[in-house]
């Protein structure tokens, strides 16, 4: 320390001679050799000594931090976690005092808190929007109640884009190495312009009917019916047993909600399914079939889109009976675990 403030008054005496940093940081270099103060220290106290500092004294200190897990610390620590759960250790370290490691033992073990990334889903509900998710899942219970085989004859559908490219998920990209062996990398990847959608109904013994929406084609509510009336004569031909008492269920898409598709139904006396808003996680196609199907696609290159949906068909038809009675086995309980759930989201998405 004293060889410090030798040097420090040997640098105001240079600052007052006019001298510049350079030439002082060579004489420090010979009178003090090693032990001379780095030229970054003799800058500081160049510009230190211009803005009008005369002491060349190191400044009082307000002391050192508690270094301790004392009762005062820990309530600290949680009144400023209660004002903004977001602040990193070293940002909590700054506006208490405490040092990092402590900060991190304190809210670690005296407040039993860890750091969790937010849970994606597909929509923040409302109050109102989760009592309406639990109350069409308690309806639809209900009827299952009355009836075992209510969905037997409910067929359920949707519409989704199947991509030329579709990247794989890092869980599909997972390989065996031992221990030594360097982590497997992996471009970024997008998916590609050129896709096609597909509109696929099935019910609990497999599929009904699909279809691949013409190019530059619009899903709208006419378009719709049209589908509908294709889907009606299909359930016709292969489901004769149900042709006169199914029921639909698709989601609240505009173009299944408009007036001329409820109009179509009414008249075709074909009842449909309530499905709440927003609610994936209810929804066959969403949480089954569009997964499972698009699964094995992912990390291929189908070059064109004819190639797609012949790749998308063969997939459609390769998944087994059984996987459709206990997707709609799922789908019961899963209105369960929403009733239990107060509406919430019960899943990771």
């Amino acid at each position: 320390m004293e060889a410090t403030l030798e040097q420090r008054i040997a640098i105001k005496f240079c600052f007052k001679l006019g001298k510049n940093t350079t030439e002082t940081v060579q004489m420090l270099k010979t009178a003090y050799g090693d032990q001379a103060l780095s030229k970054s220290q003799v800058c500081r106290w160049f510009k230190l000594l211009k803005e009008g500092r005369e002491d060349v004294q190191d400044e009082a200190r307000s002391g050192r931090p508690s270094t301790t897990k004392t009762d005062v610390n820990v309530d600290k620590l949680s009144e400023v976690l209660r004002a903004d759960r977001r602040q990193s250790v070293r940002m909590l370290s700054e506006e208490t005092g405490i040092p990092k490691t402590i900060v991190h033992e304190i809210v670690s073990k005296n407040l039993g808190m860890r750091k969790i990334c937010c849970k994606l889903v597909p929509k923040v509900l409302t109050n109102e929007q989760k009592v309406l998710r639990m109350e069409m899942s308690q309806e639809n219970l209900e009827l299952i109640e009355e009836d075992p085989t209510f969905l037997n004859n409910v067929i359920t559908g949707d519409e989704s884009w199947v991509f030329e490219y579709d990247p794989t998920t890092k869980r599909q990209s997972c390989e065996w190495h031992t221990p030594d062996s360097p982590r497997p990398k992996k471009a970024r990847m997008s998916k590609s312009k050129v896709k096609t959608m597909l509109i696929a109904f099935f019910d609990i013994r497999g599929l009904v009917h699909h279809e691949f929406v013409p190019a530059g084609t619009t899903v709208n509510a006419a378009f719709y019916v049209e589908v509908l009336k294709r889907l009606k004569k299909r359930v016709n031909r292969i489901r004769p047993d149900i042709a006169d008492n199914w029921k639909l269920h698709h989601d609240n898409a505009p173009a299944h909600t408009a007036f001329i598709v409820t109009n179509y139904l009414t008249k075709a006396g074909i009842p449909t399914i309530s499905q709440p808003p927003y609610s994936p996680d209810l929804a066959p196609p969403d949480f089954f079939l569009f997964p499972r199907l698009k699964g094995p696609l992912k990390g291929h290159h189908f070059e064109t889109v004819e190639n797609i949906q012949a790749a998308c068909t063969a997939e459609l038809k390769s998944i087994p009976e059984e996987a459709y009675s206990e997707a709609y086995n799922a789908w019961k309980k899963r209105w369960r675990r929403c009733v239990d759930a107060g509406g919430a989201y019960f899943e990771d998405y």
